[in-house]
């Protein structure tokens, strides 16, 4: 073993992940004296090499999965349930998480969402300020929708595609509000990064770092003093004989070693799939369904966003493919997503479906709609000006709008453990357990009637549908050691420490009661300070 990856004589506190709620934890915890140690089960990736990362994701031989080297025993898993979920599509394990490919969408959560939760917005509301500031978020205050905020975005918002234009008038002849989305991407020069450049690969990678990931405060918390140790993924935790405080993260190593990392305070930031894994695997006789589980609903209430589309062709260009992120959506059937609208020529009638009611629906414009002119290059048969001939007729007309929408918490939804399948150190792999109800059905095919009234106003030849019964998740792994106040239906309290540890906290969605329907990852950030704040309070 190397001696970087040895463990610290001396730790106040130990964070296991170093995505950016990790890494958030840990900047915050280290610029305040304390000694924070980071472990993480993926490698540290170099900077330098994200242009040849950029290029492999566009040849059609590497899959998403090859970009960030997620394959292998290391992340095996499997899927049961009515739907197969399909975990490895969207996640990187490594320094700086998932958001080394996430789209970089950061809304805050609406009022109503908190209705079920141990806090409300205004709790979260200094934090979700500061989240802000700390990923540079480009946005404007031309949302209607949007819960109060004390301040401007940090950032101007991105101007609107050219795509955007074009939904536009349709939008404001049925009754439709569009209004900015908020990226965490630059859109000038900002904490030392550049702005967007537009290589338009966003998903997967983005070669100039104007686009915010978790290595951004893992660097930050670096510089302040903490150790960040990479490749040491955490094998279960051991608490004290009174079952009252966990004592050590056991982690291994590359040379096949495990080692213990001792620490005052302990904070899991590894995600909504692999914290209750890891719980689950750290079972005792204190606790013989896992740590921190005496509620019993570790791994259960897992939700995720699922996606709702439409789209086809344009008898004009839409120039889609061009920016790589979406800068455009609507909130407007939200917090009210039966209602219908009326506008200066046409409508969008109510919702008069049957069966349940559909829940919060965010609609968004899509930027890159059909295939990229690379793509239609590397996949077909022809060159030269043949080549050029079938690019200029057949790229740049496509047009699509998506959606999400949001699942509730239902217990037999869950992150469990497969003993049948282990991973790279013999442990079982995590086994999702997934269904889709009826009322998240009703949701998508509301997303799609809304979707299809705007399309049709704007004259597309519509071509394909992701709805009720063709779709997927957003990867947004939310629930799994769900916040509460009664220790016997709950993971962690209100302040993010578990009910059954007194030295262990949770950072990330898995602490989400319910999911609306706006995407996580700001929503995480806040949470992260939030809960940097109390383990802080008790050092």
């Amino acid at each position: 073993m190397t001696d970087q990856r040895k463990p610290s004589e001396r730790a106040d506190v130990c964070v296991v992940g170093a995505g950016p709620a990790g890494a958030l934890v840990a900047h915050r915890l280290a610029q305040r004296g304390k000694k924070v140690v980071v472990l993480e089960a993926g490698e540290r990736f170099d900077f330098e090499d994200r242009k040849r990362r950029m290029e492999q994701s566009i040849r059609p031989a590497h899959g998403p999965l090859s970009v960030w080297e997620m394959r292998g025993e290391r992340d095996q898993f499997t899927s049961s349930g009515e739907w197969f979920y399909p975990l490895n599509a969207a996640r990187v394990k490594g320094v700086g998480g998932t958001t080394l490919h996430w789209q970089g969408m950061v809304m805050r959560l609406h009022e109503s969402d908190f209705e079920q939760w141990p806090i409300e917005y205004s709790d979260l509301r200094p934090y979700y300020a500061e989240a802000e500031q700390a990923l540079g978020v480009a946005g404007a205050t031309d949302n209607p929708f949007a819960p109060p905020r004390e301040q401007p975005h940090p950032l101007p918002a991105f101007d609107p595609s050219h795509s955007d234009s074009l939904f536009a008038e349709a939008c404001e002849r049925l009754g439709v509000t569009m209004h900015s989305v908020p990226n965490a991407r630059n859109s000038e020069n900002y904490d030392d990064r550049s702005a967007c450049v537009g290589y338009g690969t966003c998903k997967p990678v983005c070669p100039s770092g104007a686009k915010y990931t978790g290595k951004v405060h893992v660097e930050k918390a670096e510089n302040e003093g903490a150790r960040v140790i990479d490749q040491a993924p955490v094998q279960r935790l051991e608490h004290d004989d009174a079952g009252e405080r966990v004592e050590a993260a056991v982690y291994a190593t590359p040379d096949g070693e495990e080692h213990r990392q001792e620490a005052r305070e302990f904070v899991l930031a590894a995600g909504g799939v692999e914290i209750p894994r890891l719980l689950l695997l750290s079972k005792s006789e204190a606790y013989p369904d896992g740590l921190a589980n005496s509620s019993g609903a570790v791994g259960r209430y897992f939700m995720d966003h699922l996606f709702g589309g439409m789209g086809g062709t344009l008898d004009q260009q839409t120039r889609q493919n061009h920016v790589g992120f979406i800068t455009s959506e609507c909130h407007q059937f939200y917090d009210e997503p039966t209602e219908g609208a009326t506008g200066t020529e046409g409508e969008i009638p109510a919702w008069s479906g049957d069966g349940p009611e559909p829940d919060s629906i965010k609609l968004e414009f899509l930027n890159y709609a059909g295939p990229s002119p690379v793509e239609m290059a590397l996949s077909g048969e022809e060159f030269g000006d043949d080549l050029l001939e079938t690019l200029r007729e057949g790229y740049g007309n496509s047009i699509a709008m998506g959606g999400l929408v949001g699942q509730r918490p239902r217990k037999e939804n869950r992150v469990a453990l497969d003993p049948d399948t282990t991973d790279d150190h013999g442990n079982p792999v995590p086994k999702i357990e997934w269904h889709v109800d009826d009322r998240t059905k009703a949701s998508l095919r509301r997303a799609n009637e809304i979707q299809r009234a705007i399309l049709d106003e704007l004259g597309v030849d519509v071509s394909w549908t992701v709805g009720p019964e063709k779709t997927g998740p957003a990867f947004h792994h939310m629930g799994t050691t769900r916040m509460g106040t009664n220790p016997e239906e709950s993971v962690v309290n209100p302040q993010l420490r578990t009910h059954d540890l007194r030295n262990l906290s949770v950072a990330s969605s898995s602490v989400f009661v319910t999911s609306g329907a706006l995407n996580p990852t700001l929503t995480i950030a806040a949470l992260a300070l939030k809960a940097a704040d109390h383990v802080g309070e008790r050092l």
